[in-house]
């Protein structure tokens, strides 16, 4: 499945709830002998790797309301249980949780964080 939106900055994407959007890495076009792979060999794999773009806020917690506590401030605000994923981390997902989108002509997969197997976190990659 796939979705086209039509806007030009990517910030202006808001990621909801336990997803997460990744940028996929380019797959190889060769392997390491040096045979070329048709386009497609790469779409059929069941474990992809990818760049974490952007985190939602994560799993959202039932409010509990303090009756028998009044001099506590009440908030409507919710909270939630924050997602492992950061911005940056490189990520290895199972290609059959997957949902692609098209943003400006380039492709972009948004996943749950159940479907993300493991991370590679560099801290001093983007520096």
């Amino acid at each position: 499945m796939s979705v086209n939106l039509d806007e030009k900055d990517l910030h202006k994407l808001i990621v909801i709830g336990d997803r997460i959007l990744i940028k996929p890495k380019v797959p190889q076009s060769k392997t390491k002998s040096g045979l070329y792979l048709p386009p497609g060999v790469s779409e059929n794999e069941k474990v992809m790797i990818g760049y974490v773009l952007k985190v939602g806020p994560g799993y959202p917690i039932p409010s509990v309301n303090d009756t028998d506590e009044p001099w506590k401030n009440r908030t409507d605000e919710p909270k939630y249980v924050p997602l492992q994923p950061k911005e940056g981390d490189q990520a290895v997902y199972m290609q059959n949780s997957a949902i692609e989108i098209e943003f400006n002509k380039e492709k972009y997969i948004v996943v749950p964080q159940s479907a993300i197997l493991l991370l590679l976190r560099d801290d001093g990659l983007f520096e």
